[in-house]
């Protein structure tokens, strides 16, 4: 085990969290094993977080805050950490998405990650990154937060028919996670859509595509590819792609039209029957 007192605070948020926790533990006069107990997990698992060989989960944070009397310091420290965990080429979207007030985004392959449930972001993952595959599930569900907050983005998603159709994680991840779209019909802030695959050619066939709008700042647009991410605040590049998004969703189902179409996907490839409770 590497030792704690090498460890560089400001090497990383994980590095930091990881000595605060040693520094405010010891000065409870606690060893790992009886903060552990009163955590309800192991010495060992404090002491991998100690040594940020082990990257903490919100929960952990908040019973730390709760035995060690901190004020929140580690609840307020958990968000910086697991944002850490998103490749790097990543993080700078990642911010931005936070500060957005409105999002609109175009999805061919994939549900948008802030609206996937955890299997099926732990199955998306899975295939470039068993290694690090927890760390980045906990990361995909923190940038979600933002739609709970006291005043969330405006988000509007429009969904290749395709995403629905497209197996992630096999038929019980893909049951719930149709299910959990559907729950987002009672969100206020939140407009799922559907582009059947009977519209066609559309302005949306060179790919997925984010729009990010602010208060005060200017607009964004962003795309991938296989590994990178690039941002952009060019005028004519949001305004073509802004057309296209306005395209996209005149050509997509309404809201209640794709309802129905995810609920006939759900009945026929993965066995919901309407009015049933889906596990």
């Amino acid at each position: 085990m590497v030792n704690i007192r090498n460890l560089d605070p400001s090497a990383s948020p994980l590095d930091y969290y990881g000595s605060e926790l040693r520094r405010l533990r010891e000065e409870a006069k606690l060893g790992q094993a009886e903060l552990g107990s009163i955590l309800y997990c192991t010495a060992s698992l404090v002491g991998q977080i100690e040594t940020a060989k082990k990257v903490p989960t919100r929960q952990f944070s908040e019973r730390v805050d709760a035995a060690l009397l901190t004020g929140g310091v580690f609840s307020r420290l958990i968000g910086l950490v697991l944002k850490s965990q998103l490749p790097t080429w990543f993080q700078a979207y990642a911010e931005m998405e936070a500060k957005a007030t409105y999002i609109s985004t175009y999805q061919s392959q994939l549900v948008y990650g802030l609206l996937q449930t955890p299997e099926y972001a732990r199955a998306v993952l899975s295939v470039d990154n068993p290694g690090r595959l927890e760390e980045l599930v906990a990361a995909r569900m923190e940038r979600q937060r933002i739609l709970d907050r006291e005043h969330p983005p405006v988000l509007c998603v429009v969904l290749d028919e395709g995403t629905l159709h497209r197996p992630i994680g096999g038929v019980e991840v893909m049951r719930n996670q149709l299910a959990h779209l559907l729950d987002f019909l009672k969100h206020p802030w939140v407009q799922v859509q559907v582009l059947p695959f009977e519209a066609g050619q559309h302005s949306g066939l060179l790919g997925s595509f984010n729009l990010l709008r602010f208060e005060d700042d200017p607009d964004i647009l962003y795309t991938e590819s296989y590994d990178s991410g690039h941002m952009t605040a060019n005028s004519q590049a949001i305004r073509e792609r802004s057309v296209g998004y306005a395209r996209l969703q005149a050509s997509a189902l309404s809201r209640e039209g794709s309802a129905a179409l995810i609920e006939s996907v759900m009945r026929e490839r993965y066995g919901h029957q309407p009015g049933t409770a889906v596990a």
